[in-house]
């Protein structure tokens, strides 16, 4: 009799070890498959498994330790924006986009000499953001009216909110910019870089090419220090008007500090995003004497020169002659070689203009 109870007392706990096992299936499967309602494209911040859960329970998921051990089944999750592709699936299918799910990101590209303007447009229009919001964080935000984000091309995670979107774009284009000035000196003073942007942004604008960086660079330098007003168009180039034609009404009307033709000096903000290839002309500029420039309607390629007369007979030069900008230049001179070949040499092989006279230069 003691044999037979024995063997159905363990009966019994087997079948209720079972029992609870089968429960807890049910339970596990009635979870797993419940529905959850998300965005298209998440952020997940960096951390554990136990910090992402916290993080996503705030954020109205519901989730707790039982998804934390399912994560850590299946693997572990990413941080950053990531892309769901659902908005509507069950929570075991939430829980598997989280863990194998890639980067939602788009690139786009802030063409060099672009305004601030524009580029806030297009992305506005790229990302489906609000061009109101991006420009009102921007202005809010912004160091200077321009030259707040580099030249360049990012991808950025689609689903973005504006406030993130511009943040990540200043704090990239800061940690470049920071980056870039320790190489050359050693330091980063964020004011006095913002002049060397300043000086960037016009010679972005007038440049034809990036051999062409340092002999416009220069010409500046010698009409700053000789007390010339710059009398450039590119500089009106700025803002809303930045693929617009200079007209004689522009000149006589603007106001700004832009206006180059009426105010001595560099403007007070750089005219446009500019390129490293461009703040690398700003600081290491070549030795020339030139004071004037023309676009000859050859090549679309610039011609330098030192005196008013030469200048005129430039310009009379391309009278007639069609415009064809092959931007290649049959005879280079010595000048020319020094600025291709300052284009090459990386900046901590050379030695900048002295920092004292430069900056009494350009402020």
């Amino acid at each position: 009799m003691m044999i037979k109870k024995r063997r159905t007392s363990k009966s019994l706990i087997l079948f209720n070890i079972i029992d609870f096992i089968l429960v807890g299936l049910i339970v596990v499967l009635f979870y797993v498959t419940m529905p959850v309602t998300s965005t298209k494209v998440l952020f997940i911040p960096k951390g554990s498994t136990a910090n992402i859960i916290s993080y996503l329970n705030k954020s109205g998921y519901e989730m707790n330790a039982l998804d934390g051990l399912i994560i850590k089944t299946f693997g572990f999750v990413q941080s950053g924006w990531i892309d769901i592709n659902q908005n509507r699936l069950t929570k075991m299918d939430f829980i598997y986009k989280l863990v194998t799910s890639k980067a939602a990101l788009k690139d786009i590209t802030l063409i060099p000499g672009e305004t601030s303007y524009v580029f806030l447009k297009k992305l506005a229009q790229e990302f489906n953001l609000s061009e109101e919001k991006l420009t009102q964080i921007y202005n809010e935000f912004a160091f200077k009216a321009d030259g707040n984000i580099l030249a360049d091309t990012y991808s950025l995670p689609l689903g973005m909110k504006e406030d993130y979107m511009i943040f990540y774009l200043f704090s990239q284009t800061n940690k470049k910019y920071e980056e870039f000035s320790k190489k050359i000196f050693g330091i980063y003073d964020k004011n006095k870089w913002y002049n060397y942007l300043i000086l960037a942004s016009v010679i972005q604008k007038e440049a034809a090419t990036i051999n062409e960086m340092p002999i416009i660079a220069s010409v500046i330098h010698n009409r700053l220090k000789k007390g010339m007003r710059l009398q450039m168009d590119g500089t009106l180039n700025y803002g809303k008007y930045s693929n617009e034609v200079v007209t004689a009404d522009r000149i006589r009307e603007d106001e700004t500090s832009y206006n180059t033709y009426k105010f001595a000096g560099l403007p007070k903000d750089p005219v446009c995003a500019v390129s490293l290839d461009a703040i690398k002309a700003a600081i290491f500029p070549v030795k020339s004497n030139y004071i004037y420039f023309v676009r000859d309607n050859r090549n679309g390629l610039h011609k330098f020169a030192t005196t008013f007369e030469e200048h005129q007979a430039n310009i009379k030069a391309n009278v007639g002659v069609e415009k064809t900008y092959t931007k290649v230049k049959e005879v280079e001179t010595k000048i020319d070689e020094e600025a291709e070949t300052i284009m090459k040499t990386d900046v901590t092989k050379q030695k900048p203009t002295s920092i004292k006279d430069l900056f009494n230069n350009i402020n």
